[in-house]
């Protein structure tokens, strides 16, 4: 057996306990695996008195993470305090600084930091692997960069927020409408008291910019991101697709020549991603010659993240050293090609005679013909339509939205859902 490889954990939270757990509880197999030993030398958390299910009477104790990255007996850092500032960011530059390997699953440092981090192992000589960053326990990150590198990749697009997932899904089957689903969630612990993180979709976003920057080169770049959440999904929306076809799903997309997003999208009930329900993440990538691979599982919580992140160590004692992205960027955001895809559209109009002749005809000014629509009567005053267009391009789209808010039939503004499926791409 080789030397050990020697472990500081900063954050002994939900991921950081169970990181440890699984170090302690599966050594054995994980040494045969690693090939040398994972041996916690140390962790840093704040109060030491806490009873936290694990026993670390026999390895050192600090309070300050920056100098637990900077031990000279810690061979890995491994920073699992989170957020993109303060604490967490200072101990893996002082680490990364040190030429030190890092072992992260902190998404939100990892998407706003990454040309900073990439800066810092060119100029000191370390590695960082942030794995458990996207996905939980899904290998979405090896996949791309180790399974399926020999393919020029198309598009990637995913379910990344278990959250949004499953506060959709209960919308869905029990007939709740997303204030009430949301306080629920928030009570059972799925949702934070403060939920505006998830369900305004910048942790999806977060996620998305590691995998685009992975899948298409560059390091992630949130500037080029375009950002929406959950929010304005309605039950009568979400039931209204289902009657023609389609399920509400938060997902992140990215493609060659397109602009990436976050945005609730409509997908068709025959598709794989359809039938990812609950908290669970899905991931489907796109390529040449591979064709369409999807990978399914938890995407949040104390296991699957600590496996994720136990995985990322496994690779630093095998002597496995990716590079930190995806090399020359491909995806050009600012010459975006003239993309076409199928529109959902929702309206909430006054319930009086012309007004669905008045639909079609703004429509076609614009450029968009209908694929198929479905009416519902509202309260006498109002009525509930939706509409699935034939593939338009994002020109006629904005054009479409301009030309309907001005209308005075409109309740509340259009809302448009792309419509993602894996024929189109």
């Amino acid at each position: 057996m080789s030397k050990k490889l020697r472990l500081g954990i900063a954050g002994l939270g939900t991921v950081g306990v169970g990181v440890a757990k699984l170090l302690m509880e599966n050594a054995e197999l994980l040494s045969a695996r690693a090939g040398q030993d994972l041996e916690i030398v140390a962790v840093c958390a704040r109060d030491q008195r806490k009873d936290r299910g694990i026993d670390v009477s026999k390895i050192g104790w600090l309070t300050d993470p920056v100098a637990l990255a900077q031990r000279d007996d810690v061979d890995v850092f491994v920073e699992l305090i989170g957020g993109d500032t303060g604490p967490a960011y200072d101990s893996v530059v002082a680490a990364l600084k040190m030429g030190k390997i890092v072992v992260t699953a902190n998404k939100a440092l990892v998407a706003v930091h990454g040309v900073e981090l990439s800066a810092l192992l060119n100029n000191y000589g370390g590695q960082l692997f942030y794995e458990a960053a996207v996905a939980g326990g899904i290998p979405a990150i090896k996949l791309a960069r180790e399974g399926i590198a020999a393919n020029q990749i198309d598009s990637v697009f995913a379910i990344l927020n278990g959250t949004c997932n499953y506060i959709l899904t209960t919308m869905e089957a029990d007939q709740r409408d997303f204030d009430d689903v949301l306080q629920g969630a928030i009570e059972l612990g799925y949702a934070e008291a403060e939920p505006s993180v998830d369900v305004d979709g910048w942790d999806a976003a977060h996620k998305l910019a590691i995998l685009t920057a992975i899948c298409f080169g560059g390091a992630p770049d949130m500037d080029h991101l375009s950002v929406s959440g959950i929010r304005s999904v309605t039950l009568q929306t979400i039931s209204m697709a289902d009657e023609l076809g389609y399920k509400i799903k938060l997902l992140g997309f990215a493609a060659r020549d397109e602009q990436p997003f976050v945005a609730a999208c409509a997908v068709p009930k025959s598709s794989s991603i359809a039938a990812v329900d609950g908290s669970f993440n899905a991931v489907v990538f796109n390529g040449r010659p591979v064709d369409e691979i999807m990978v399914r599982g938890r995407g949040a919580g104390e296991g699957p993240t600590a496996s994720a992140v136990v995985a990322d160590l496994i690779d630093v004692a095998r002597g496995i050293l990716p590079p930190i992205f995806g090399g020359t960027p491909t995806n050009n955001v600012t010459q975006r090609s003239d993309v076409m895809a199928k529109q959902m559209v929702t309206f909430n109009v006054k319930d009086e005679p012309g007004v669905i002749a008045a639909i079609s005809d703004c429509l076609s000014k614009s450029g968009l013909s209908v694929e198929s629509m479905l009416q519902r009567a509202g309260d006498g005053e109002q009525a509930y339509v939706m509409i699935v267009t034939h593939p338009t391009d994002a020109s006629s789209v904005s054009e479409a939205q301009e030309i309907l808010s001005q209308k005075p039939f409109m309740h509340r503004q259009p809302a448009f859902y792309r419509v993602v499926a894996s024929e189109q791409l």
